[in-house]
């Protein structure tokens, strides 16, 4: 063991230790009554797919497996974003004649409007993942070198895209290069223009989306765009799309700017004041800290979480002084830049940024969440290289079943000795599309941050209500686990088309949550009769 890990380890042991006694509980004070903002986009927690996955041909056929479907599925509705640096280095060639390797690795998507039946050979499927590592470790060396190379995507690298979308219930926005351009440096819409006709030829509905980080452009290319004159290259894609009856009403998302530093601040600014009115959405980019760097303490340190709060109200001020009442995008967000953190971000421990930033993005006024990145390069994803899901996904899957779109407040009693920054709390309507559950139930989903064992009491009203539990844990290897526990139990598929089902523990009226140390879980209160929510 090297001495990084036996310092991780260490780390792990003094955050995991709690005393045997309990902290005095605390009493909950939730708001049933009105909602904090408008209702989210039902598709607000969605994923995206790197667009580096693309970068050599054969490697989107990953996209082809049944497995990796039915997982995607169970996130619907959900966005697709495909995106990212390597968007701006990508050319359509709709000409170009596909190599005989990729002939055997594309041969199950003939049909694109089949769903059932149609995926990639074991064989296939075997192959990719010898060859995965050594082509993941090129396109995080990119990453890190930001020397990017240009590739070249066709015909079956978009149906493949749009078919995985399709089957899996998502809409797909595509990232269009917006480095192409013309001696007067403005955007050149014609390699967009052959991508598009393609896609309308073939009836695919989806929606789209122009450049990444335009703020880097010069550190990543050599090339400089303002954001006066991204505004006007939005305005040309819009009057190309409108030119084609299926995209006239489309989704354009822009311009996925980097965090709000000064400089991304007086871009976006000019970005909106030239542009902003003909985009659906704002979409900007969030991370924590740098995966190289990263540390154990670093995901369960409450200051850390806290800076998402200052930079969303940052751009959203922006927005509201320039195009008021345009929604906000987390268009690409994770713990950690630069691909992740290895060992963290791909563990139990990354939950804990995950579930804040869902919970914090909500109350604040963001609408739609994108985690970078269901499936690819990097360690931030919610699928391993092997199709299997991190516990990341697992938290996803749950919020999903249980979260809805309504808002609530919720926060507790001040006690002089209860660290508030530690516990952490908020509050939906459950999710209406829930069997289990009816209009007026509400979900709390809690994170305790503290080294012991945390009660907390449902306010006197509810006191009398049943509540079902769904409490996550870490398997073995404790914070630093790649598997999940639910209410004591592993979650796992059953098969390549299941998803196993997701059961409460239902806790007798009157009894108190039970928030362990360093854990996160999600409590339904039932019968509560939240006038918000009816």
């Amino acid at each position: 063991m090297n001495i990084s890990a036996i310092v991780a380890v260490l780390a792990v042991a003094l955050l995991e230790t709690s005393s045997n006694a309990l902290e005095p509980p605390v009493e909950l004070q939730l708001q049933l009554k009105t909602s904090l903002r408008a209702p989210l986009n039902p598709r607000f927690l969605s994923v995206t797919i790197d667009a580096s996955l693309a970068s050599e041909a054969k490697y989107i056929a990953f996209l082809g497996s049944q497995k990796l479907i039915t997982l995607t599925s169970g996130l619907s509705p959900a966005f697709l974003r495909f995106g990212g640096t390597k968007s701006d280095f990508l050319f359509f060639d709709p000409a170009r004649k596909a190599s005989t390797e990729e002939n055997i690795t594309w041969n199950f998507a003939v049909k694109q409007d089949v769903c059932e039946g149609s995926k990639v050979s074991s064989s296939v499927q075997q192959k990719l993942w010898s060859q995965w590592p050594s082509k993941e470790q090129n396109i995080l060396k990119e990453d890190f070198s930001e020397t990017y190379k240009n590739a070249t995507i066709t015909k079956h690298t978009i149906d493949l895209l749009y078919r995985f979308a399709n089957c899996s219930g998502l809409h797909l926005i595509f990232g269009l290069n917006a480095l192409m351009r013309n001696k007067y440096d403005h955007w050149n819409s014609s390699n967009a223009k052959l991508l598009i006709d393609y896609c309308d030829s073939k009836k695919y509905n989806m929606s789209w989306e122009l450049g990444n980080e335009p703020n880097s452009f010069k550190k990543k290319s050599g090339v400089y765009v303002n954001g006066t004159q991204l505004g006007k290259d939005f305005i040309t894609l819009h009057d190309l799309l409108s030119k084609y009856s299926r995209y006239r009403t489309s989704g354009l998302f822009g311009p996925d700017i980097g965090q709000p530093k000064k400089s991304s601040q007086k871009m976006l600014k000019s970005f909106l004041k030239a542009g902003g009115k003909f985009i659906n959405s704002v979409t900007w980019h969030h991370y924590y800290i740098d995966g190289r760097t990263a540390s154990v303490k670093d995901f369960v340190n409450p200051n850390v979480l806290d800076t998402l709060s200052s930079e969303i109200k940052t751009v959203l001020k922006i927005v509201n002084e320039t195009v008021p009442g345009k929604s906000v995008w987390l268009g690409e967000t994770s713990s950690a830049y630069g691909g992740g953190s290895p060992g963290l971000s791909n563990t139990f421990i990354d939950g804990f940024m995950w579930l804040d930033k869902l919970g914090l993005s909500a109350k604040l006024g963001i609408d739609v969440v994108m985690r970078q990145a269901l499936f690819g390069a990097g360690s931030y994803n919610l699928v391993d290289s092997n199709f299997e899901p991190l516990p990341d996904y697992w938290l996803s899957l749950v919020y999903k079943k249980l979260v809805g779109s309504i808002v609530l407040n919720a926060s507790v009693r001040s006690y002089k000795k209860f660290n508030m920054t530690n516990i952490r709390l908020y509050l939906h309507c459950t999710n209406i599309n829930n069997p289990k559950y009816k209009m007026g139930d509400v979900t709390l989903f809690a994170i305790n941050l503290n080294n012991h064992t945390q009660k907390v009491h449902l306010p006197s009203f509810l006191s009398g209500k049943y509540v079902d539990q769904y409490l996550l844990s870490p398997g073995e290897g404790g914070l630093l686990s790649s598997t999940i526990l639910l209410n004591g139990d592993i979650l796992k598929m059953e098969d390549e088309k299941t998803l196993p089902d997701l059961n409460g523990k239902q806790l007798d009226p009157g009894l108190p949550l039970i928030l362990p140390s360093m854990s996160f879980g999600f409590f339904v209160v039932k019968g509560a009769m939240a006038s918000a929510c009816l």
